[in-house]
């Protein structure tokens, strides 16, 4: 980008000038953008142009719980039945906000792949990343079809539902900033947040499992699993966990959108503070009053009545989910066409096809890929595996090593525990990229060969 800076003739103040990408034109001398802190931000406060700047630390923070806090704590409970409570616990972790704090600009992680080894990489980085959301929505678009399911006792076929959810999304995942759509994500997260309290506190109602035989006494409860699982459900489970708490790379975008970005290590800890309290109490509790028996997602696992409850109360959160995974992966191919343009932040007719060409044909897809994946675990785990594996344990680690090589020759004893750890974290994600893919492939077709599929685009009912 070929920046330029200019002298204010009249205020006599320094100002940033932006040449418009690919007219050999610089931004009319009205449209003036403020040095310092949002010189190299990718939205600009410019006159007359639309301010994308609109997001406060708090809303950051319900963003952040609405991203994070969605499918995937409906998954974790099923997936400590195969690996047991304090394992399963202590895969939920953290990371990736101090590279933007050193390298502004930053508007996702292929922004900051790009830092580090190039266009290539930016590349393979950001076709992760927009896999990893339109997989991510259509976790959405399953978990709403299912919640439609139950309450209407499978009125007509799931690919209706479906059809019927995407649209929703796709209509609320279309507001252009985050800002606009701050009230779903804190109507979402509460919509979710009190259906799976209502499941925690009906589970325990019961004197057994609601889905377990009479008489049953061994529900299958164990702090550690005594009979090792299946290599591919162990894994599996473990990428499940995983991606509970994952998708801190959708972080990113929001800050570009935050009045501070200096103030988004309140909204994060703020989040994950809450986020790993909760999961840890929600899916534990499941998890030992259900022991085998819980149901994926887990709000079916407190008896057909307080299913219905749930899922009436979940529902808006459930399409909250896609929204926002929609949203993110549609600005972040937006911002990538639009970057150094007056169509980005100007309301041309050329920035709403644009657009909405992105958060449209973003729902599709994630319809696509829900109808031909239909079983929720098995999308949430694919996500896991092929996507955040990469860019929530490699990825960091890669941009920890940018910044910080030497650490392990010339830092401290905690800088070079830091440059260890996240050695581990890089060769661990490299083991679960690889293993986790092949085992949930080898799951996904197993469950076509008994029927648990009955095949891409099934009317079957995807809530029993």
């Amino acid at each position: 980008m070929s920046d330029y800076k200019a002298k204010d003739a009249e205020a006599g103040t320094q100002t940033y000038v932006q040449p418009i990408a690919g007219s050999g034109e610089a931004t009319p001398p009205n449209e003036k953008v403020m040095q310092g802190e949002d010189e190299f931000e990718v939205f600009k406060r410019i006159e007359g142009a639309e301010d994308y700047r609109t997001v406060t630390w708090w809303k950051a923070a319900f963003i952040f719980l609405k991203v994070i806090f969605a499918t995937g704590v409906l998954s974790i409970p099923s997936s400590m039945v195969t690996l047991g409570a304090v394992p399963g616990a202590i895969m939920i972790a953290v990371g990736l906000g101090r590279f933007r704090e050193k390298h502004a600009g930053c508007h996702t992680v292929a922004d900051m792949a790009h830092h580090v080894w190039g266009a290539w990489f930016r590349e393979l980085v950001g076709a992760l990343y927009l896999i990893a959301y339109v997989l991510c929505a259509g976790t959405g678009v399953i978990g709403s079809s299912i919640a439609l399911n139950s309450l209407s006792d499978h009125a007509t076929c799931t690919v209706v539902f479906s059809v019927v959810c995407t649209v929703i999304i796709a209509i609320m995942a279309s507001f252009p900033k985050f800002h606009q759509i701050g009230w779903l994500t804190w109507a979402g997260f509460f919509s979710i947040f009190i259906a799976v309290f209502i499941v925690v506190v009906g589970v325990t109602t019961y004197d057994r499992p609601y889905a377990a035989p009479a008489g049953v006494t061994d529900i299958g409860f164990y702090a550690i699993t005594p009979v090792a699982p299946a290599f591919a459900a162990g894994v599996a489970a473990c990428v499940t966990i995983f991606v509970s708490s994952a998708g801190t790379s959708a972080f990113i975008p929001v800050i570009s959108e935050m009045k501070r970005p200096q103030d988004y290590r309140k909204a994060l800890y703020t989040c994950m503070g809450f986020v790993t309290a909760v999961y840890l109490a929600f899916a534990l509790v499941v998890y030992k009053w259900c022991g085998r028996y819980v149901a994926s997602p887990s709000l079916g696992s407190a008896g057909p009545t307080l299913e219905k409850v749930a899922y009436g109360v979940g529902l808006l959160g459930l399409l909250a989910s896609g929204m926002i995974y929609v949203h993110v992966g549609a600005k972040y191919l937006f911002v990538r066409l639009l970057r150094d343009s007056r169509h980005l932040q100007e309301k041309t007719v050329q920035h709403w096809v644009i657009w909405l060409s992105c958060s449209i044909g973003l729902s599709l897809l994630a319809f696509v890929l829900a109808s031909a994946i239909p079983i929720f675990n098995y999308l949430v785990a694919l996500v896991g595996s092929i996507c955040f594996c990469p860019l929530a344990l490699m990825f960091p680690a890669i941009l920890h090593f940018y910044d910080n090589w030497n650490d392990i020759k010339t830092g401290s004893v905690m800088q070079k525990a830091e440059w260890v750890l996240n050695m581990i974290l890089l060769v661990l994600g490299a083991f679960l990229c690889v293993s986790g893919t092949y085992g949930v492939i080898l799951l996904i077709q197993q469950a076509y060969a008994s029927g648990a599929i009955g095949g891409a685009f099934s009317c079957a009912d995807n809530a029993v």
